[in-house]
């Protein structure tokens, strides 16, 4: 699942007229380079919650055939927040445990691998892995402690959570659909009970949440396409 419904207020007034998945860097919209990297990594079932400006994404990635993937959305008529949107997609999802990518971050965590950790999931044991990261400026006091692959609430050193996790339909059981619901307190609710687990990933990752992350980003991406072109003649 791509998480695609947000109004992406720091992103105005960019987000005002366009869906921030639909903003590009590097010629290519910021939910192309999820699909292509899902493709690559052998997913090609993608569902996606729809929002703010939805049918703008819907008309542009249509049914998924030019990313050589299979799109269903759910539509949620206002933002239902993480956790509320995940549980209203569950129908689309299915029973089995499944990956999530925040639809505003760029990086290459390693999505075939966490669909073989998502395998290890289940309603009695582990509802989700969620993969951190080093803590960017912009959130210096990041989110949990990762201690022996589980996540902990509390400890040092602490990590940020990247927007990338796999999760097992049980961690929503307690939400209606349609419900508006944070993801946090349901993490925290199971982390207390040892139910979380977690790596670090080293690589590539960025939080595209301002103007300027966009442009940042949009920049290095150019920059390694023509270094790429020129030492492949």
């Amino acid at each position: 699942m791509i998480l695609a419904a947000g109004r992406g207020e720091r992103m105005r007034p960019l987000t005002d007229t366009c869906p921030k998945p639909l903003l590009e860097a590097g010629g290519e919209p910021l939910v192309g380079h999820h699909l292509r990297r899902l493709k690559a990594a052998g997913i090609t079932d993608v569902v996606i919650n729809l929002a703010h400006l939805g049918a703008l994404i819907e008309a542009r990635l249509g049914d998924g055939a030019a990313y050589g993937v299979s799109i269903h959305y759910s539509h949620e008529g206002e933002a239902l927040e993480t956790a509320g949107g995940i549980r209203t997609a569950l129908p689309l999802l299915g029973a089995a445990p499944f990956i999530v990518i925040n639809g505003d971050v760029f990086t290459d965590i390693d999505l075939a691998a966490l669909a073989r950790t998502a395998t290890t999931l289940s309603a009695d044991g582990d509802l989700a892995h969620l993969v951190l990261v080093d803590n960017p400026p912009h959130h210096p006091a990041g989110d949990f402690h990762l201690h022996g692959g589980r996540a902990r609430r509390s400890g040092e050193p602490r990590l940020t959570f990247s927007g990338v996790g796999a999760y097992h339909p049980a961690l929503f059981a307690g939400l209606e659909p349609g419900q508006r619901a944070a993801l946090g307190p349901l993490l925290c609710e199971a982390m207390d009970a040892d139910r979380i687990g977690a790596s670090h990933h080293h690589g590539r990752w960025m939080d595209i949440g301002t103007p300027e992350r966009l442009a940042e980003l949009d920049r290095s991406l150019r920059a390694n396409a023509v270094s790429s072109v020129q030492s492949h003649p």
